[in-house]
């Protein structure tokens, strides 16, 4: 059996991604095999693999990750595998898109104490559907953050958490992160466009 290889090595986010999603709709049921060189590729396509039921080998070799992606045993799903995320989704839930780990541009110390608060009332409302964090965002999924214990209460209580891994990788974050998953815009992107309310914090 010929096995289809995608090299994306050097590849930003979230290209592998979307590479690896085209790809498996060429080849339809037959293996897939992705070469990645960063953790984050890693972990994105390895997840997008398993949402759309395909199995994931991973194997580290010459300074990169070999994934090698099964066969479905059937067709594809036809349907973008973030989207069974919609089906979900309870109505009135909110995706939060929050890009700063303060809120507003005055008192630095005012914007994290609000945040604090607007992350004390959704694990009182259970409002939020997911959290998107980007930018200084990211810094409320850290080891440390003042506002973990909320973090984790949302989580627990089915909130999914998008941390950009760009954005954790740019500031060298990666190793503190301490809640929610790694992602990338590709994800970030079909969380925003679902049908439901987006609100925008920062």
């Amino acid at each position: 059996m010929t096995v289809k290889v995608l090299d994306c090595r050097g590849l930003a986010c979230p290209a592998p991604v979307i590479n690896t999603k085209k790809a498996l709709e060429e080849v339809g049921v037959e293996p897939l095999l992705v070469i990645v060189d960063n953790d984050a590729a890693r972990e994105n396509v390895s997840r997008f693999a398993g949402n759309a039921g395909r199995s994931v080998e991973v194997e580290e070799k010459d300074g990169a990750y070999h994934l090698t992606i099964g066969g479905t045993g059937g067709e594809v799903p036809a349907t973008d595998p973030a989207k069974k995320v919609m089906a979900e989704v309870e109505e009135g839930r909110a995706v939060y898109f929050i890009t700063s780990n303060a809120i507003g541009q005055g008192s630095p110390d005012l914007g994290e104490v609000l945040m604090k608060s607007l992350m004390v009332t959704l694990t009182e409302q259970k409002s939020a559907k997911a959290l998107l964090l980007l930018n200084t965002g990211v810094y409320l999924a850290l080891e440390g953050s003042p506002v973990m214990e909320q973090m984790q209460k949302l989580a627990l209580a089915g909130t999914e958490i998008l941390v950009c891994g760009t954005c954790l990788n740019y500031y060298k974050l990666k190793e503190k992160l301490a809640v929610g998953v790694v992602s990338n815009m590709y994800d970030i992107n079909s969380r925003l466009i679902e049908p439901g309310k987006v609100i925008t914090v920062g």
